[in-house]
């Protein structure tokens, strides 16, 4: 099992011996720190990995600095989600919902559905028609206007 966490919001300055030091100053341990950087410029891309010896690590780790305040901005850390292969389309909301959020969208399968997602809803009240095109019940405004162009 794999105790990686998602260290986002970086600035772009940030090393790994950054990361280390802070992690380090807060008695936390990490195997290995990952900056992910620009091919091209070498630039940071504001994101890093940092894997944790053991899941209580992984949770120390993310409970420091998850929402730290750095440069006016809040970092964010998280477990990291598993790498995808290339080409793979992104991971749906749903995919990624707990099994608890998941439950309402089963019961809602139940009922018709259009379009594959939402159940259909009937439209009603004079706003969603059509005007009327003919000319039949068009008010004097629009007669004229109809006559000015």
């Amino acid at each position: 099992m794999s105790f990686t966490v998602f260290l986002g919001n970086l600035p772009v300055w940030v090393t790994a011996d950054d990361i280390r030091s802070w992690l380090n100053a807060e008695s936390l341990v990490a195997d290995s720190i990952k900056v992910i950087r620009n091919p091209e410029t070498q630039e940071s891309k504001g994101f890093a990995f940092i894997d944790a010896p053991n899941a209580e690590e992984m949770n120390a780790i993310i409970r420091r600095f998850d929402r730290a305040p750095l440069e006016e901005r809040l970092l964010r850390a998280n477990p990291a989600q598993p790498p995808r292969q290339k080409g793979a389309p992104p991971p749906s909301r749903m995919s990624m919902a707990s099994p608890q959020q998941q439950q309402p969208q089963a019961a809602a399968a139940a009922s018709p559905v259009v379009n594959g997602d939402r159940p259909r809803r009937e439209r009603g009240g004079r706003k969603h028609r059509r005007p009327n095109t003919a000319g039949a019940n068009q008010s004097a405004f629009a007669e004229e206007l109809a006559k000015a162009l």
